[in-house]
């Protein structure tokens, strides 16, 4: 039985367990995420469900991830939970019918307010069950990228003594850990035309309370004016200098993240290439790329190359590109 198969399988008996006889009269499989998984839209009694069958294991991913969802749910952040399995990996969650980002009212300067408060929301939350520091999750995923051949020997090398400085920076400070999710990025933030979701709880887990931030603020808030509406909507009040600070370290963190799962999946599609440099395109290059059909989203030749992006944003600290072409 091929996987797709068999994620089908899992979500008809998820659906069983959650509505009991009343029949599924149509079940269709969408586009998945980054992460491998199986996402069905069922019509179950008149109304439409989301079941979510998650893909491969990873030791990334915190296994308590349905009590995260269970939580968000509680509190109206994430669709409806009507079922959950930890051992099988499924969900049934209320459908949401999405609208685009971009038709929020008010543009994106009402997005990025929006943005904020729902985080805020989020972080007020019963705190999530923990798994593992944040810095620690990146550091194993680095430790990954280094041992995939993808680059010259040597090439990596700084941005390893970086990532070294600034983990010990941040173990000299204790932060009390918050709910949170662990990839809010536009795919996994969902308008329906009256309110904002988050979706996808699989990296969700009790962490540092700026690690959402700086994901939001990168992929939706990347201006100066945004990431000033953003902060007040969230914290209530202008950011201090400590924060500020704290906050450009967390957002490098963030950014070797994702350039280690982009790296990772080029790595998987291409083997050790050796790159003999770590040469990226600017951003409006990269756009060109993307608009001329040089680059097609979603492929490994488009990951490989963000992925160098997000490498230049973490040794600069420059704003990096969206995370939208990578899906």
């Amino acid at each position: 039985m091929d996987r797709s198969r068999a994620a089908e399988e899992t979500a008809r008996t998820a659906l069983r367990r959650a509505f009991g006889t009343t029949p599924c009269d149509a079940l269709r499989l969408l586009n998945g995420g980054a992460s491998g998984a199986f996402p069905f839209r069922a019509d179950v009694g008149g109304r439409q469900y989301l079941v979510r069958v998650e893909g491969a294991a990873s030791p990334l991913r915190n296994p308590r991830q349905y009590d995260s969802m269970a939580i968000a749910a509680a509190a109206g952040i994430a669709p409806v939970l009507h079922h959950a399995d930890e051992a099988e990996r499924v969900a049934v969650l209320d459908f949401v019918d999405e609208c685009p980002l971009a038709a929020y009212p008010g543009g994106r300067a009402a997005l990025a307010t929006a943005l904020g408060e729902l985080l805020a929301q989020l972080q007020a939350t019963p705190p999530f069950p923990p798994f593992m520091a944040y810095p620690d999750i990146v550091q194993r995923l680095w430790a990954h990228v280094c041992r995939t051949g993808l680059f010259a020997p040597g090439a990596l090398d700084p941005h390893t003594e970086r990532l070294d400085r600034i983990r010990a920076g941040l173990r000299r400070e204790a932060v009390r850990p918050v709910s949170s999710h662990g990839d809010p990025v536009p795919r996994n933030i969902l308008f329906d035309g009256r309110r904002l979701w988050l979706i996808d709880w699989e990296s969700a887990c009790a962490n540092d309370p700026l690690v959402d931030a700086a994901i939001m603020l990168d992929n939706l808030a990347p201006t100066p004016e945004l990431e000033g509406l953003f902060l007040a909507a969230w914290l209530g009040r202008a950011p201090g200098e400590d924060l500020r600070g704290r906050l450009a370290a967390v957002r490098a963190l963030t950014r070797l993240y994702y350039a280690g799962v982009l790296l990772s999946a080029a790595a998987a599609a291409f083997g050790a290439v050796a790159q003999p440099d770590l040469a990226a395109p600017s951003a409006p290059e990269f756009e060109k790329a993307v608009r001329t059909g040089l680059l097609h989203p979603g492929t490994p030749a488009t990951k490989f190359t963000l992925g160098r992006m997000y490498l230049a944003a973490f040794a600069t600290d420059a704003v990096p590109p969206g995370l939208e072409a990578s899906t």
